[in-house]
């Protein structure tokens, strides 16, 4: 019936097959294990650089605000 080997083997073929569908649900990318991705869950990408803060100036003709090195006079 159910011996010790075939509930091994059994339970080695569906760890290989939900492993396998959780590499092939991220596209075979393996999270990176430096301290930047560290926290972060799921996003199996680099850390990206983030944006700096820039000055916004206030529109003469619409007074909506626009970043100040993209405003036209």
């Amino acid at each position: 019936m159910f011996s010790p080997l075939k509930l091994l083997v059994l339970a080695a073929i569906i760890a290989a097959v939900w492993y396998g569908f959780k590499m092939w649900g991220r596209g075979g990318r393996i999270r990176p294990n430096d301290s930047e991705s560290r926290g972060r869950i799921g996003t199996g990408r680099k850390a990206e650089a983030e944006p700096e803060a820039e000055d916004m100036s206030k529109c003469d003709v619409c007074g909506t605000f626009v970043p100040a090195s993209g405003a036209h006079h």
